[in-house]
This record gives structure tokens, sequence and C-alpha cells, in this order.
């Protein structure tokens, strides 16, 4: 939900003028901020994991949703690295 209103948010921040500097700096924050958030997930569903293992944790379900959440967040940075790696490497074989 976070992200959905920080998308929302972008339109009303795009009519400022932005430098360059300040672009790369938010643009790394958010990149970092996302990482930290699919490490969250891992660790939670780690966590989860080993609460249900020892009998801490009942409701398989809530154990199951974490493991997901952790499995699709994983999934998509993975694949966001990939179209970046992509990118660069179009970019890369342009004739100048």
């Amino acid at each position: 939900m976070n992200t959905i209103s920080a998308l929302q948010q972008l339109p009303a921040q795009a009519k400022s003028q932005v430098t360059s500097g300040e672009a790369t700096a938010d643009f790394g924050q958010m990149l970092q901020d996302a990482i930290k958030q699919v490490n969250n997930n891992q660790v939670a569903s780690e966590q989860m994991t080993n609460k249900l293992v020892t009998g801490e944790v009942q409701d398989v379900h809530e154990v199951m949703l974490a493991a997901q959440k952790a499995s699709l967040s994983l999934n998509l940075t993975v694949e966001v690295r990939n179209k970046v790696i992509e990118s660069y490497q179009e970019i890369m074989r342009m004739q100048m």
C-alpha cells in the first residue's frame, strides 16, 4: 500500500525542477529502501518458519503468506535487476 501511495505522489513531485544529483540520490535511496524491504520480508519468513517448526505458531496460513510475500518480492527484485542489466547492455551496444 505504501508503494501505491508513493507512486501516486510522483506526478506532484515531477512538476518541481529536480537536478540530476537530486534525482540520482532519490533513486538510490528508493533502491536501498526496496532492497531493505525485500531483506525484511526474507527475515520475517525465516522467523515465521522457525516459529512454526518449534510450535510457537499454529497458523500455517500466516507462515505460508510470509513465505509467499518473501518469494514474490525476491522474484520481483531479480526481474528488475535483469531489466536494468538488459537496458545497460542495450545502451552499451548503441553506436555513437
